[in-house]
């Protein structure tokens, strides 16, 4: 079966479809954060365990990602991604429709097993329509829209929920994703997955896979090990009262935003460099936060660092799985979102560790300290692919 190219309204009415699908999977994922009173009260169940609808979600898209991604390999792109975004919209209206906490349970660990096969499958689509020398910035698209669910989505959802009910915002994802899926299933091209564009990395490197597989790991467990409690730190640490802290949290948000674009524009002009210049930002900002957060305008510089960062750590990862990935993209992208999401379940559990022993800012100086790791192994790396090559 040849590969069949899509016409290029076709290409990009696709493009935009796998963006919406994004944030509306990123939405899914954070919208409990600012509705877990609401659940609470609905469902008569304590706020930390409708925490836990957060936390069972990021578990199960690190468990499964790499799992689902080999048992679906050989299925179209085109039926994978229409029953993803079929999952997503059922899963959606079950959650909408719960009136207990464990069917509320079971849908959102649905959502989150199709979350954990699209962001394997997403990228190599997305990237494999358009040609080679601008995937860079079509990966960079596709994270300015999952960014957008933490800047857009989340706060739109919470206040819709607080204005109606919780249901409400949930049952709207499932119109979202509807809107992906009919474009998805209607334009994409029905072709094998070996036989896409992007199906294999431009330049198979194991070395280099392990290395930024390794880092994008301890760089997320670093940067949760500190986020997780970084209301506390902020309220705690430097003294801000609850409605600045909000304020705050948007302006998190958008420099979280505008890291990915900027990221997004580099990507496919310095596709190494953009990585350690994520890297090394979230490791300054979160010393910066321990050593200088009881000052508030230090604290504020920061915390824009550090969000400048989050975002973009994750983006660069996924695009240079798609560069040296040593078989399928797809099975490396897997690779790299389970092993980016144990690191944010491993970073929140060991912020919890260390909370009661150094307090607040300890999480900061734990956090910033395995990001500085993660710099090293990048450098590392760096230096074994330049060094002198092996002896025959």
């Amino acid at each position: 079966m040849a590969t069949v190219r899509p016409a290029p309204w076709h290409r990009s009415a696709v493009l935009v479809a796998l963006m919406l699908a994004a944030f509306t999977f990123n939405t899914a994922e954070n919208l409990p954060i600012g509705l877990l009173e609401l659940i609470s009260g609905n469902l008569r169940v304590s706020v930390s365990a409708v925490g836990l609808l957060v936390t069972g979600y990021g578990v199960m898209v690190a468990v499964a990602s790499l799992p689902l991604a080999h048992v679906m390999r050989s299925v179209p792109r085109r039926h994978v991604l229409t029953g993803v975004l079929a999952a997503l919209v059922v899963s959606s209206l079950v959650a909408a429709l719960a009136t207990s906490y464990w069917l509320l349970l079971v849908a959102r660990l649905l959502t989150a097993l199709a979350q954990a096969l699209f962001w394997a499958v997403m990228g190599p689509v997305a990237v494999g329509l358009f040609a080679p020398e601008i995937r860079g910035r079509v990966v960079g698209a596709l994270s300015v829209a999952g960014s957008l669910a933490l800047v857009l989505g989340v706060p739109t959802g919470t206040w819709l929920g607080r204005r109606s009910d919780w249901p409400v915002p949930v049952a709207m994802l499932a119109g979202l994703g509807l809107i992906s899926l009919v474009t998805i299933a209607v334009l994409l091209p029905t072709s094998r997955p070996e036989e896409q564009p992007a199906a294999y990395g431009t330049s198979p490197d194991a070395r280099r896979f392990g290395v930024v597989l390794a880092a994008g790991a301890l760089a997320a467990t670093g940067a949760f090990a500190g986020f997780t409690y970084i209301v506390k730190f902020l309220g705690d640490v430097s003294r801000f009262s609850p409605s600045t802290v909000n304020v705050l949290f948007v302006a998190f948000g958008v420099a979280c935003l505008t890291g990915v674009s900027v990221t997004g524009a580099l990507l496919d002009r310095f596709p190494h460099a953009t990585l350690a210049a994520a890297v090394a930002t979230q490791a300054v900002g979160m010393l910066g936060l321990y050593a200088a957060g009881t000052d508030p305008v230090a604290a504020v510089v920061f915390l824009v660092l550090m969000g400048c960062a989050l975002g973009p750590v994750f983006m660069t990862t996924q695009n240079a799985m798609l560069h040296c990935a040593p078989g399928r993209t797809d099975i490396a992208l897997a690779a790299n979102s389970g092993s980016y999401n144990a690191g944010i379940a491993a970073g929140a559990a060991l912020g919890g560790l260390v909370l009661p022993l150094a307090d607040v800012q300890g999480t900061f100086l734990a956090g910033g300290l395995l990001t500085v790791g993660a710099c090293a192994v990048l450098l590392g790396g760096h230096l074994l692919r330049h060094g002198p090559e092996p002896a025959e």
